[in-house]
């Protein structure tokens, strides 16, 4: 598991538009990197929508917003054409990053295990290094907290 004080993992993953984008595109900025499992699922997209209501308030404290799940470009379009998010969604098919991570966990749902990606924010600075590194968060309320603790930082 990662922590505050790590070295964030770099990563080089398509965005829903397929261009290519690396922790060094947003040198200079704060980045809250959010993994979640899947694209329009009830939790997810409530995650979604929260931080994209939120955008002007991050912009401001110049954050740039990254949401990973291991859904492909397609569907992230899809996702962010039916709900218009402002966020940037990156496609970690492979999950690979999810990995590096540590966001892939054994989970269990009514009796069932399966391995999945585990709901996680990271704030990571502009030097690339984590500020604060959360596992198995919940949805509802998750960004503006999230805006608090960078607000705090300030």
């Amino acid at each position: 598991m990662l922590r505050a004080g790590d070295k964030a993992p770099d990563f080089s993953l398509p965005d829903a538009d397929m261009e290519y984008r690396s922790l060094a595109d947003f040198d200079g900025k704060t980045v809250v990197m959010y993994f979640y499992p899947k694209d329009d699922t009830p939790g997810c997209t409530i995650q979604a929508n929260e931080f994209t209501d939120l955008m002007d308030e991050f912009e401001a404290a110049g954050v740039q917003i990254v949401g990973v799940s291991g859904d492909d470009c397609f569907s992230h379009q899809a996702f962010r054409e039916k709900y218009g998010l402002k966020i940037t969604l990156l496609a970690d098919v492979e999950r690979e990053v999810c990995g590096s991570y540590g966001v892939i966990r054994e989970k269990e749902k009514d009796g069932v295990k399966k391995i999945g990606i585990v709901r996680s924010t990271f704030v990571i600075d502009p030097r690339g290094v984590i500020r604060f590194a959360e596992y198995g968060v919940a949805p509802k309320g998750h960004a503006r907290s999230i805006l608090n603790f960078i607000n705090q930082q300030s």
